[in-house]
């Protein structure tokens, strides 16, 4: 049996700008959209990637886009979603320090 690794998080961006930030994201490795889950193969496993795009949360008079992500993984072992994951935020950050 793969083993099976689940992880929650909230990202700072609409579903579009995930899509468009997905190829180098994933290292540009081949992946599959059905809706708005994402299957990527990688290091000999799997990556599904759930999203649902939340209400903004709102500051004063600035919007900011919350983007619900699931990042499952199967068949990777702590190692590979370890590298997978840093690879993953370092191209996903957006500024800021």
């Amino acid at each position: 049996m793969s083993e099976l690794f689940r992880l929650h998080r909230e990202m700072g961006c609409t579903c579009d700008e995930f899509m468009a930030w997905l190829p180098g994201a994933t290292r540009r490795v081949p992946f599959e959209i059905r809706g708005k889950v994402v299957t990527i193969a990688t290091h000999g496993g799997h990556v599904h990637i759930s999203l649902e795009q939340k209400p903004p949360r709102r500051l004063a008079q600035i919007e900011l886009p919350v983007l619900a992500v699931t990042f499952c993984f199967r068949g990777l072992d702590e190692s590979a979603r370890d590298d997978f994951l840093a690879h993953f935020d370092l191209y996903t950050r957006r500024g800021g320090g």
